[in-house]
C-alpha cells in the first residue's frame, strides 16, 4: 500500500530535500526513520525541491510499504526515530497511484523579512533581517504583477533547465505585516529553481523605496533568464502547504 505523509523541516543542518551523497538531506533522514521502523530499505518520494536552508512546514511525502500499524502508529514511531529537525505532522493511506510531485494542484511558500531596529535572535533561523523600515503596501502593490500565466524566465536560478519551460501559473501572491515581520505569501502550480527568492529580492528593493513596484512588471515583460540577479537568503523561505484534487489546502487525499 502506499503511504503519504506530511513532513515538517528546519533546513538550517539539511542540503536540500532529495537524496545525495554523504550529506545530511530531508530525504535521507526520511528513508533512515522508514528503514528503522519497517526493517528494510524504501524509497520516499518527495513532492517538492527545497534548497539547502530552506524549510517546510508542508511537505508532502510518499513511500509503499505493507504494515499492520495504525497510521497514527506510524506518524509517532517515525517521529521517534527522526531528529529534532525534522517530523512527521500527518500520516495517511493514500491511492496506489498518488504521486506528490505530478498530483499537486498548487504550492504556496512564505518568505519572512524582519525590519526591527535589531537582528532577531529566536527568529534568526527562519527570517532575514533588513537594514531599512520596509514599505509593504508598496511590495504587496508589486505583487499584483505576478498573478497569472507569465513567463517568469526572469527570476529562474542557475539550475533551472535551459530546455525547460518558465512559464508558470501565480494563483495569488500578496505581502502583510506582523509588527516587524514582513511576509511574502506566494501560491502557483509549480516554481522554477530560486524563484521566490529572487522575487523577494526584488520586492526588497521596492520596500526599501530603490524601486517602483513597477519592476517587477518590467522583469515579466522582458523575460531574461536570471535578469532579477538578487537572491535572498535561503533560512527566510518555507514550504507552506501543497495542495491536491479532492482534499483541504495542505491536507493528505485520503484514500
Amino acid at each position: 500500500m502506499r503511504i503519504g505523509l506530511i513532513v515538517e523541516y528546519e533546513g538550517t543542518a539539511f542540503h536540500g530535500s532529495q537524496l545525495q551523497a554523504d550529506v545530511r538531506t530531508v530525504q535521507g533522514e526520511l528513508e533512515d526513520a522508514v528503514e528503522q521502523l519497517l526493517g528494510g530499505p524504501h524509497r520516499v518520494m518527495l513532492a517538492s525541491r527545497t534548497d539547502a536552508g530552506v524549510h517546510a512546514v508542508g511537505q508532502v511525502a510518499a513511500l509503499d510499504a505493507e504494515t499492520d500499524l495504525t497510521a497514527g502508529d506510524v506518524r509517532n514511531a517515525l517521529n521517534y526515530y527522526l531528529p529534532e529537525d525534522i517530523k512527521t505532522k500527518e500520516v495517511a493511506r493514500v491511492e496506489a497511484e498518488f504521486d506528490p510531485r505530478r498530483r499537486a494542484l498548487n504550492r504556496t511558500y512564505e518568505y519572512k523579512m524582519t525590519d526591527a531596529a535589531s537582528p532577531p535572535a529566536i527568529d534568526r533561523r527562519t527570517s532575514v533581517h533588513v537594514r531599512s523600515r520596509l514599505d509593504h503596501a508598496a511590495m504587496d502593490e508589486a505583487c499584483g504583477h505576478l498573478v497569472g500565466e507569465q513567463d517568469f524566465a526572469a527570476f529562474a536560478g542557475p539550475a533551472t533547465d535551459r530546455d525547460a519551460s518558465t512559464v508558470r501559473n501565480v494563483e495569488r501572491a500578496y505581502v502583510g505585516r506582523s509588527g516587524d515581520m514582513v511576509k511574502f505569501t506566494i501560491t502557483a502550480n509549480a516554481f522554477l529553481h530560486q524563484q521566490v527568492r529572487r522575487i523577494a529580492g526584488v520586492l526588497a528593493e521596492v520596500g526599501r523605496g530603490k524601486a517602483g513596484p513597477g519592476v517587477v512588471r518590467d522583469f515579466m515583460t522582458i523575460p531574461k533568464r536570471g535578469a532579477a540577479t538578487h537572491v535572498m537568503p535561503a533560512r527566510g523561505l518555507c514550504l507552506m502547504s501543497i495542495s491536491y484534487p479532492g482534499s483541504q489546502p495542505g491536507r493528505l487525499p485520503v484514500r
